[in-house]
């Protein structure tokens, strides 16, 4: 499909590196394209950023058929544009819209689109270690109706926004309360989908443990409350004496592709690196035992964020020397030294934006890694 682009008449000025924060600006276009029966997707552009236009029945504001994506672009030492592993955020963006019953687009023009727009935006991208030009790809339900049944009409668009670290402690550790209250999501639930739905079920009890003087929190099982499933907004990982274990993949915890990174990584390394059921009941007797001696959550935010402490029914549970542990370190380092272009990408997880030609024409960039 072609992409149509029109670009702002007068370019903004991006915010120096230092007053970015996460979330808080946003690139001058956004990609939208629109899907209704008897045309399947059509309009793919590039436009100026402003507001959308949605009927008040829109059935996203009525019925949660909402949900987005995560990924990030980064500009390397060499000024290169790369875009980390963008084919698995677009498989899993189509694995979730099916989930909640919406159509995805191709994963070819998924991935077409959001290059398109990263290049128009390409002086947005930041260069300070640390910084990048976080993606949000967004998928909502546009019919107006008022009835419960899967919508009729849906519109998908891009979003950019540079940031800076996700958590103002950056990589030094944060503290996390065990949640045993309140769920995020449950088995057969939306829990392994981006959904915005699963994000508005965190915020109170992420605002309770605000209270206590917690970062986040780490989410158990719905059905008893036991098992470990994911940690504020990431994936979870704990390193035992011999062991780096991460919860499962059971329907309810999100398949994380920082996730599936650092796994690949660990056992590249040689390392220990399993998936398994991970009770709260273990993480206190380890920790007594002495065996317990890293956690730390992973995502595309933060990419790794250690956690220093865990609060668990009046325990404080310190963990280490309150210094970011060797493995998470470690995992950081190697994780944003791919993304920044400084280590080699031996997995082939960096996409090369290429540079557009003034007539529309590509040119051809020089990818990280053959296949693309």
């Amino acid at each position: 499909m072609k992409i149509d682009v029109t670009r702002r008449q007068t370019q903004r000025t991006r915010p120096a590196d230092k007053d970015l924060g996460f979330g808080k600006v946003f690139a001058d276009h956004m990609f939208m394209m629109d899907h209704e029966p008897g045309k399947g997707w059509h309009s793919a552009r590039v436009v100026p950023y402003g507001p959308l236009t949605l009927d008040p029945a829109s059935a996203v504001f009525h019925y949660g058929q909402a949900m987005f994506e995560g990924l990030k672009a980064f500009r390397g030492k060499d000024d290169v544009v790369r875009i980390f592993r963008l084919d698995e955020h677009c498989k899993r963006l189509a694995r979730g819209a099916e989930r909640l019953c919406m159509p995805s687009p191709d994963l070819a023009l998924l991935e077409d689109g959001i290059k398109t727009l990263v290049d128009v935006d390409r002086a947005w991208v930041p260069a300070s270690v640390g910084t990048a030009l976080y993606i949000r790809p967004t998928l909502i339900a546009t019919e107006p109706f008022l009835g419960v049944r899967p919508s009729a009409r849906h519109t998908f668009f891009v979003i950019t926004s540079p940031v800076a670290a996700y958590y103002a402690e950056g990589l030094n550790p944060v503290k996390i309360w065990i949640e045993d209250t309140y769920v995020r999501a449950s088995k057969g639930g939306l829990g392994a989908v981006k959904a915005g739905a699963n994000y508005a079920a965190s915020l109170l009890a992420a605002e309770e443990a605000k209270k206590r003087g917690y970062s986040q929190v780490l989410w158990l099982d719905a059905a008893n409350h036991r098992d470990l499933e994911e940690v504020g907004t990431m994936n979870v990982f704990i390193r035992f004496n011999d062991e780096v274990a991460t919860p499962a993949l059971s329907g309810s915890i999100l398949p994380g592709i920082t996730r599936a990174s650092v796994i690949d990584l660990l056992r590249s390394w040689g390392m220990n690196a399993t998936e398994r059921t991970i009770t709260v009941d273990e993480i206190v007797e380890r920790h007594k035992k002495g065996e317990l001696l890293e956690v730390f959550g992973s995502g595309t935010a933060a990419v790794i964020s250690p956690v220093g402490e865990l609060g668990w029914h009046g325990q404080r549970m310190v963990l280490g020397d309150g210094n970011v542990g060797e493995v998470s370190r470690r995992l950081y380092e190697a994780i944003t030294g791919i993304q920044y272009g400084t280590a080699k990408d031996e997995h082939g997880w960096l996409w090369e934006v290429p540079v557009a030609r003034p007539n529309g024409a590509s040119k051809k960039a020089q990818p990280a890694v053959a296949r693309h």
